[in-house]
């Protein structure tokens, strides 16, 4: 019997475009000592912290990747992964995506040093493109929901890593063609399928892809919402 916690966790595929060549994405390797994914090259991403739940975004996410949020167990929780995914890919490249203005409110720790730089969050151009749950067995255990967006709407040097904490190491931006070169986990290649055939578009995807491993049983599932319906 697998006893782990399954914990609502968001992670952020920053995608850089560029006109004289492939499109890339910044990519991380986790360090050899880490309990979940060691030595692995990943997206930047993490757990869901209390923190996350009250964030004052400068634009939400679209409405229909709200839609497709919101069906899940909590919906409250599952609203505030937007802003999870901007505050990991902060603390863990340094990189933020936010527009210039002031917090109505105290930041929360995890939060202040975002808000230190006169920016407020905001997922107007993030696209919900993936869910995964972490098969049973693991020690670790993540529901976790796969972000895109575009280098573009980052603030500063999409180059400079210096605020980055140390959870991700030999920070890149790789091309799209190359990633899977790199010693990826099994579910981080199948999104990085999915984001290919997406990297020409910016519009959200007719349904979002589910890798559903909440049971013993691993299911192949796709969330719809927003009105529409799977074809018959």
């Amino acid at each position: 019997m697998n006893d782990v916690a399954i914990r609502d966790a968001a992670t952020l595929i920053l995608m850089r475009r560029q006109n004289d060549g492939p499109a890339r994405i910044l990519m991380g390797q986790r360090g050899a000592k880490a309990a979940f994914m060691p030595n692995k090259f990943v997206f930047p991403g993490g757990a869901l912290d209390d923190g996350d739940l009250d964030i004052p975004l400068a634009h939400p996410i679209n409405d229909i990747c709200g839609q497709r949020l919101s069906e899940a167990p909590n919906p409250e929780r599952a609203a505030a992964l937007p802003a999870a995914a901007i505050r990991e890919l902060w603390e863990e490249t340094g990189l933020m995506l936010g527009q210039p203005g002031q917090w109505d409110r105290a930041a929360p720790d995890d939060w202040r040093d975002f808000s230190a730089q006169n920016l407020c969050p905001s997922a107007a151009g993030l696209t919900y493109v993936f869910r995964a749950i972490t098969p049973p067995g693991r020690p670790r255990r993540f529901d976790a929901r796969f972000f895109l967006a575009d280098a573009s709407d980052v603030a500063g040097d999409l180059d400079d890593f210096s605020a980055a904490s140390d959870e991700l190491s030999h920070l890149q931006w790789i091309a799209l063609s190359e990633a899977r070169q790199l010693d990826l986990p099994f579910i981080t290649e199948v999104v990085l399928a999915e984001v290919a055939a997406m990297a020409d578009h910016t519009a959200p995807p007719a349904s979002v892809p589910f890798f559903n491993n909440t049971d013993e049983e691993s299911l192949f599932e796709r969330i719809y919402g927003a009105g529409a319906k799977p074809p018959e």
